[in-house]
């Protein structure tokens, strides 16, 4: 079977149909949809690597289309095609490209069938590295292996905790970082199995540190299509009994973004996880649409102050403001505040003084191997990370 899936949305069938067989000719598998709801759905389960979006569609236009592709992180290379005319295509891809997508390609209708193969033929001159199949045989090597950004309590100095941070170390890319492959792993089945793999491997790492007599916390992060398994509560406490942990040491971070969309739907599983003693962070608050409403119904315990703000809350009193009312926020919801993204000295001792729980950041230490973190907590002790006066910096290893 080819790697190249092709997804076709136009809705005038007879449009559809010469593309899927133009695109057949040439090396292509395809599908054709007429609407956006069976559009997206598609996009989903079927990940396509490429895309031909018609953006004169009724009801939903192509523009809301890529906005929506856009949120959900879609990696396909994407050709727009319309009859509106070359300005308003080549304007539509320069706002799709603006918003982070692939667009490879504009066609003004009506175009030839050679025109056309051209296209679909430049567009698969190499072929993806991306795909379900390399994933999984990726995962099946175990290329993919987890690095740990160590937390500070702001309360005590000491380290309290880390966050896991996957990885994969590609054998002909070299080591690759988790926006170049979640986004796909998110839109396939890939993410549920990684996710397992996350849980297993956290827990098992947290068993040996417990071994070494280094007992701390450790968050994962998990993604919104997670939260459609109604197993994955039942799967993470079975991962945690096999190895011997406590569900409360363990925190459970979900974007912002992913935590307010269809509230209602994640609501069972996100509550399920709570009831069996897990915690649920919500990730970059402040850098998405949240209700507040569905923030204060969502079993959320920890809120993760975003980095953009931290890295500003020392130069700008708008940045400086947010975080103190984010920190407010969680704490009137009780809820522990959390700072990412801490880069400097005076960062860190600003969010101490706003009572900011735990911090995590440059400053304070880089993702480092598991065989690193015993040394790393053990280095800091309340006597020797926290002071209320003179310099107060960490030694922590940066790599």
């Amino acid at each position: 079977m080819t790697g190249h899936r092709l997804l076709i949305i136009d809705d005038e069938p007879s449009i559809g149909a010469v593309i899927a067989r133009v695109a057949t000719s040439v090396g292509y598998q395809t599908l054709v949809v007429e609407n956006a709801d069976d559009f997206l759905e598609k996009v989903r389960t079927w990940a396509p690597t490429h895309i031909v979006m018609d953006l004169q569609m009724p009801v939903v236009d192509g523009l809301q289309l890529l906005s929506q592709l856009a949120s959900d992180h879609c990696t396909a290379n994407i050709i727009l095609v319309s009859g509106v005319g070359d300005s308003v295509v080549n304007a539509a891809r320069r706002v799709g490209t603006a918003r982070g997508l692939n667009v490879t390609a504009a066609l003004a209708k009506p175009f030839s069938a050679a025109e056309l193969a051209g296209v679909l033929k430049s567009n698969r001159m190499e072929d993806p590295w991306l795909t379900v199949a390399s994933f999984s045989e990726a995962m099946n090597r175990e290329e993919f292996y987890l690095l740990y950004q160590p937390k500070v309590d702001l309360k005590t100095g000491v380290v309290s905790g880390a966050e896991a941070l996957v990885r994969w170390r590609h054998p002909m890319r070299g080591v690759i970082a988790p926006l170049e492959f979640i986004p796909f792993a998110e839109s396939s089945a890939c993410i549920d199995r990684m996710t397992q793999w996350i849980g297993t491997t956290a827990c098992g790492q947290m068993q040996t540190w417990d071994a070494a007599g280094c007992r701390i916390s450790l968050a994962i992060n998990v993604s919104a299509r997670n939260l459609h398994e109604p197993r994955l509560a039942d799967q993470l406490a079975s991962q945690c009994r096999v190895a011997g942990i406590e569900p409360s040491r363990l925190t459970l971070e979900l974007t912002e973004t992913a935590a307010m969309r269809d509230a209602v739907q994640m609501m069972d599983v996100l509550t399920r996880l709570r009831v069996k003693g897990f915690h649920l962070a919500i990730d970059d608050f402040g850098t998405g649409y949240s209700s507040l409403v569905q923030l204060h119904r969502l079993p959320f315990s920890e809120i993760k102050i975003d980095r953009t703000f931290v890295s500003g809350c020392t130069t700008s009193s708008e940045s400086r403001s947010i975080v103190r009312l984010v920190i407010e926020l969680a704490h009137a919801l009780g809820m522990k505040a959390v700072a990412e993204g801490v880069e400097t000295a005076d960062a860190l001792r600003m969010l101490r003084d706003m009572g900011c729980d735990e911090a995590q950041g440059s400053f304070i230490a880089l993702p480092i191997e598991a065989g690193d973190i015993p040394a790393a907590v053990g280095q800091h002790t309340e006597s020797t990370w926290y002071r209320t006066s003179g310099p107060w910096a960490p030694t922590l290893p940066k790599s």
